[in-house]
């Protein structure tokens, strides 16, 4: 049999050109994309491919429109999240969290140009939408030391003229997170700079056709991801060697392997130490008959965050009784606020009409009800009555909006939590639960 170059470059042989998302069927590709592995479990479990070109063109068509109704010149970004909903590109993500180096500007007339590391401009070339690529953005102390504002002022003329052509010299401008020197070059030079983040967490948080079908296809590589993390689990816990990083570290590896990012925490726990909730995973070792808690917080395929938590029992012996219990109320909980999703209903409603925790897991209670997601955790944040503020969301629930509905079940001084939480999408008449990941039977009863 022949081996054909063609066929072997190929990311799936059994295709032609192109991938079922629209994309090269090249590995040797510049653009990042899930793996041969993502592409055949989504096959088998029958989900649609998104169409990752018509998904760039909506995030990119959000984008515009929230520019033109707010009179606006042009939305300037500097947060990688949002550099990634706008073009879809990647570039040393997590380093450029906090090295600032890339920015886009997305102007009126739709005309976007990225700003990126001087050596590689090539990183947007799969995009048409993205029409210039530039460099020039990195205005932090470490890059340009003390030079740092002439270099700012030279990127806030480059603006102004991109405005002055593609944003009807309309000197109102969004800005996400600028540095500071940034921001003082852009108005010094007569730039009015508006809050940009409102801008860019309100075009997020309406999931077009194709965001809701990669969000799908990231759904369930996550949960692939966790069952080859709780079968780890299972099946070495009591060896007396498996630590909390042992197990966390499965679900980073499986997620790599099918395409996905990173993951933004280090939330799993294990025994005592999953309450109080939010310390970080470590070398304890994870004894038999102990709760293991854990929060995805993942960044997923097609740069998908994937948010579910789940609690597990791990051993021979049965949980105890007020674990189970506590088990079953934060299962009520969630269930039950996830069932007052449906468009057109108050945000306010799912704060004051939510299912009420119990005294005993009031204080060490989750510091939201729920919150939007897409790229990251996003807009909104559903607060419990206690931690609401009056007029911080006063708007409607709409089609298209994806929330994590969430629950922590931490008994005031106890030595244990239960953490859980569903990925939930707001449809036209109510809502569908994208999580479908069990919960451990045994800590149900």
């Amino acid at each position: 049999m022949n081996n054909h170059y063609r066929d072997s470059r190929k990311i799936d042989p059994t295709r032609g050109a192109m991938l079922g998302d629209g994309t090269p069927n090249d590995a040797d590709r510049v653009e990042i994309g899930p793996t041969a592995l993502a592409f055949a479990e989504w096959e088998a479990a029958g989900l649609e491919l998104p169409d990752l070109p018509a998904m760039r063109r909506y995030r990119w068509e959000r984008l515009v429109s929230h520019v033109i109704e707010r009179d606006l010149g042009g939305v300037l970004m500097f947060d990688p999240l949002n550099i990634r909903y706008a073009t879809d590109s990647t570039n040393m993500q997590l380093w450029n969290t906090h090295n600032p180096f890339r920015a886009v500007l997305v102007c009126a007339d739709g005309y976007m140009v990225i700003w990126d590391y001087k050596n590689a401009p090539f990183l947007t070339a799969f995009n048409p939408l993205v029409k210039e690529a530039r460099s020039g953005a990195d205005l932090f102390y470490f890059d340009r030391g003390d030079k740092v504002g002439a270099q700012a002022d030279v990127f806030a003329a480059e603006v102004r003229d991109l405005i002055h052509e593609h944003g009807s010299g309309n000197m109102r401008l969004a800005a996400d997170k600028p540095m500071l020197h940034a921001l003082r070059s852009l108005e010094r030079i007569g730039f009015t700079v508006t809050e940009g983040e409102e801008l860019t967490e309100k075009a997020r948080s309406i999931k077009g056709p194709d965001e809701i079908k990669a969000m799908r296809c990231a759904s369930h590589a996550c949960e692939a991801a966790i069952r080859v993390m709780e079968d780890f689990a299972r099946s070495h816990v009591g060896d007396g060697t498996t630590c909390e990083d042992d197990i966390w570290a499965v679900l980073h590896a499986e997620n790599i392997k099918r395409g996905g990012e990173w993951i933004e925490t280090r939330l799993l726990t294990s025994g005592p130490r999953t309450n109080p909730w939010f310390q970080e995973c470590g070398g304890r070792i994870v004894r038999p008959n102990e709760i293991v808690a854990f929060d995805t917080d993942l960044i997923g395929s097609y740069g998908i965050c994937v948010d579910i938590s789940r609690t597990w029992w791990i051993g021979d012996q049965a949980p105890r009784p007020d674990m189970i219990d506590a088990m079953r109320h934060g299962h009520d909980h969630i269930m039950a606020n996830m069932a007052l999703l449906e468009p057109g209903r108050p945000m306010r409603d799912l704060t004051f009409k939510a299912h009420q925790l119990d005294p005993q897991y009031q204080r060490l209670k989750y510091g939201c009800q729920m919150h939007g997601v897409g790229l990251c955790d996003e807009w909104p944040l559903i607060a419990y009555p206690d931690n609401f503020v009056e007029g911080a969301y006063d708007y409607e629930v709409q089609p298209g909006m994806v929330f994590c509905v969430e629950a922590l079940i931490s008994p005031d001084g106890g030595d244990f939590s239960i953490k859980l939480e569903d990925q939930v999408l707001v449809t036209e008449d109510g809502y569908e639960n994208l999580t479908t990941y069990p919960f451990d039977p045994r800590l149900m009863g």
